[in-house]
């Protein structure tokens, strides 16, 4: 076996091998000139070669005819032929006056394939390798794929994988390139710890970190608590972003490290961290030396107060306000700069708006690559600035941050660069595509309903347009639902977002002795009205038929007439207007601010149905002891008014329970008839308050506190609504109790972040109820994604 072929069968992931220096070394002991000094050939002849030209093989030795040669010569010109990559065995040998180089050549990859592969499959594997069928055999390449898919596997969290390249000849010098993979367990982070961290608890800032512990038995479940290198420096930049944007300018992630714990089977991750001082904002002051620049239009556009702590978020705001404000009154080439006056002694930070004019330079225009699928108007949707206008740096990095915001790309590059002229400037985009398709399969759990699954796929750039089209399909104990969407973010590349909702829905509540099955069609659009306010204008039909429990079940009760009078088709077709203002610092995890939506519904437009129906809800955030306590309050109510003889049925009137008014079961609280079957109301009104913090138990185990407090009711039933049967005769029961009694609820909650989902517990107690109101002790509630 040659010293090339002796390499390849020791290759492994662990230990990385010069295997062309390995064969060099083997060859150079081949030399057949021990005791030349010099020589002279007249000619060179190759020998061996099938494929490479003899001229090309002279011409890579290097050495000249009819000239004297020297040993040192013969040893270069060894060297260069092996160094081609072309030649598995190279000899040089004098023969009188001529000089023969005698080659095998390298062989020809007839196939590659890769042997136990489980975890990443062929179709992961084979596109990152640069040996290819029908080239040349290069011992270095080889080595390079190893060290490739063993990168791929370390990405994934098998940093013990071990990968054995393997050779098998086949006739007419060929191969067959095979990759044995040994991919090793899943090697997962064990604890992660901070030091030099005073302000913020390691619990804290475990949540903000994107790595995490494993969590015992649901250990290797979690995808973030697999150890992944390059998550280190995401999680310090995420890190650095937490503190700056909490005010403090000097904090500093030293370093972050990873050690195998002493078993060798999981790390230790430690960040070493320094927090440095917190500061506020001092003076805040707009000012220009420009004769056509008025401050004093300017002044008010800067929301940014003295006092408030340091938030660049702020400053970015407030930057694309003046910004905007030049543009408005025409001020060609005026931007806003930030000048920083820092007193440490105080604490502070002075910011100054300069008013300036940038240099004259114009987007000539928008080169974009990489984007194989999606189309390039997707992506220059996402910049304010086109063709021609004034180059504003802010704009092109906000549209970089929203390029990146789809999702649809792995990584994204924005530069500008000088185009024909000092003043013209091309924007050069450069984007590598990512999958934006998902199969998901979900599962559900709540104490009242029960076991819900659901199956969904969904594509968010759906023919590279950056429009999301979705089907999903759940099914539960008491009901079932089939829907597709489908949402354009961007309807005639203007900034007005379109979608529609097509569902079927199937449901045999056990708190009711009705039955009910709905078709809806929604479609809607939305758009801005302010920086962070928008509404949605939306359309719906609806179809539903109402009907009395199945006669043949054993359980089925008798119906009274208030809810005989809701059997029957009901179709609805009805326009929806939503106004909602958006101040929240995280739609995922506010810790601060607010949002108010209203919702207007006019039925009537066709239809059997015709009513009025208006809800309200505002919701704030605030937090305390950096974050470690969130409360939240929130006030929600509403009213429906049907008009001349409508009957809006119960599942269309108010109700409140279960999620919506903890302590009371589904549709708990309200009128209700002779059978103590629940009828809704046509008001409603309810205040939720909410305090969630930290129990202190490991943080590995996901388990945090809340406690809770719910008040309000529903109230309100129309005569009109249940005043006759299906006969159309006069009802004779006594009548019910629609009256407004406020009822309140409070208790403790646990929340457990696991392996299957987040799970809540909510042991609640009614404070205020009435006697036919259905309550509840406890709720548990699941919803996984797997």
């Amino acid at each position: 076996m040659s010293g090339m072929r002796r390499a390849l069968s020791v290759l492994k992931t662990t230990t990385v091998l010069s295997l062309s220096a390995v064969s060099i070394g083997g060859m150079l002991s081949l030399l057949p000139l021990p005791a030349m000094s010099q020589a002279t050939f007249t000619a060179v002849e190759v020998e061996g070669n099938q494929r490479i030209a003899a001229a090309t093989v002279r011409t890579i030795a290097g050495i000249p005819t009819g000239s004297t040669v020297t040993p040192g010569q013969i040893n270069r010109a060894l060297q260069n032929l092996y160094d081609s990559g072309f030649f598995e065995r190279v000899e040089i040998m004098p023969a009188g006056n001529t000089l023969k180089i005698v080659v095998i050549e390298n062989p020809t990859i007839n196939r590659i394939s890769i042997e136990g592969n489980r975890r990443l499959d062929d179709e992961q594997l084979l596109p990152i390798l640069g040996s290819q069928p029908r080239r040349t055999f290069s011992v270095s390449q080889t080595e390079a794929d190893v060290r490739a898919i063993v990168e791929a596997y370390a990405s994934s969290g098998r940093i013990a994988a071990e990968v054995q390249p393997l050779i098998i000849r086949r006739a007419d010098n060929r191969i067959d390139l095979v990759f044995e993979v040994l991919e090793g367990r899943v090697t997962e982070v064990d604890n992660v710890s901070f030091i030099g961290n005073s302000e913020f608890s390691d619990s804290r800032l475990r949540r903000i970190v994107e790595t995490r512990q494993a969590r015992g038995a649901f250990s290797g479940l979690f995808a973030n608590d697999t150890f992944i290198e390059d998550r280190l420096a995401f999680d310090a930049q995420q890190l650095r972003e937490f503190y700056i944007n909490r005010g403090y300018l000097d904090f500093q992630v030293v370093s972050s490290s990873a050690e195998l714990s002493r078993e060798r089977n999981t790390f230790l991750v430690t960040y070493r961290v320094i927090e440095g001082q917190r500061f506020r904002f001092g003076g805040v002051t707009v000012t220009s030396e420009l004769e056509d620049v008025d401050v004093d239009t300017f002044i008010s556009k800067v929301t940014l107060k003295e006092g408030q702590f340091y938030d660049p978020r702020q400053i970015d705001n407030d930057l694309a306000r003046l910004d905007d404000e030049a543009d408005l009154q025409g001020l060609a080439f005026v931007r806003a700069e930030p000048r920083f006056t820092r007193d440490d002694d105080n604490l502070t930070l002075s910011v100054e708006y300069e008013l300036i004019r940038g240099p004259r330079a114009f987007v000539e225009r928008i080169d974009i690559e990489g984007n194989s699928t999606t189309l390039d108007r997707v992506i220059r949707r996402q910049f304010d600035t086109v063709e021609g206008d004034v180059l504003n740096q802010r704009q092109i990095r906000e549209a970089s941050d929203r390029i990146r915001a789809l999702g649809y790309f792995s990584s994204v590059d924005v530069q500008s660069r000088e185009g024909t002229s000092p003043e013209q400037q091309v924007i050069d985009v450069d984007v590598e595509e990512q999958a934006t398709g998902s199969l998901t399969f979900g599962a559900s759990f709540n104490s009242s309903n029960g076991a819900a699954f659901n199956l969904s796929i969904v594509e968010r750039n759906f023919l590279g347009r950056g429009q999301t089209l979705g089907a999903s399909f759940s099914t539960a104990t008491n009901n079932r639902n089939l829907s597709i969407n489908f949402v354009e973010p961007s309807l005639f590349d203007r900034d007005l977002g379109f979608s529609f909702n097509l569902g079927y829905f199937e449901a045999t509540p056990g708190f009711l002795p009705l039955d009910q099955n709905t078709l809806t069609f929604n479609p809607s659009v939305v758009f801005p009205v302010s920086e962070n306010g928008s509404i949605r204008i939306g359309y719906k039909f609806e179809d539903m038929e109402v009907l009395a429990e199945d006669e043949d079940d054993d359980d089925a009760e008798e119906i009274s007439d208030f809810l005989t009078a809701d059997i029957g088709s009901y179709s609805t077709s009805s326009i929806i207007l939503t106004y909602t203002v958006d101040l929240r610092n995280s739609r995922v995890e506010p810790t601060a601010g607010s949002i108010l939506q209203v919702t207007q519904e006019f039925a009537g437009l066709g239809g059997s149905q015709q009513f009025s129906k208006t809800t309200a809800s505002f919701r704030t955030f605030r937090s305390f002891f950096n974050d470690q306590l969130v409360f939240s309050a929130e006030i929600e109510g509403g009213f429906l008014e049907p008009f001349g003889d409508t009957n809006v049925p119960v599942f269309d009137r108010f109700n409140l329970g279960g999620d919506s008014f903890r302590g009371f079961q589904d549709f708990g609280i309200g009128p209700r008839d002779m059978n103590e079957d629940p009828l809704g109301g046509l008001k409603y009104a309810v205040a939720r308050f909410e305090a969630s913090f930290p129990l202190g138990l490991p943080e590995e185990l996901g388990i945090f506190g809340g406690v809770f407090l719910d008040v309000g009711t529903v109230w309100d039933l129309d005569p009109s609504t249940v005043s006759e049967d299906l006969n159309g005769d006069m009802m004779t029961e006594a009548p019910i109790d629609d009256g407004s009694d406020l009822r309140a609820a409070a208790g403790v909650s646990i929340f457990w972040e696991t392996a299957i989902g987040p799970l809540r517990f909510n042991f609640s107690r009614a404070l205020e109820s009435q006697p036919e109101d259905e309550t509840e002790d406890f709720r548990f509630t699941v919803d996984a994604r797997f």
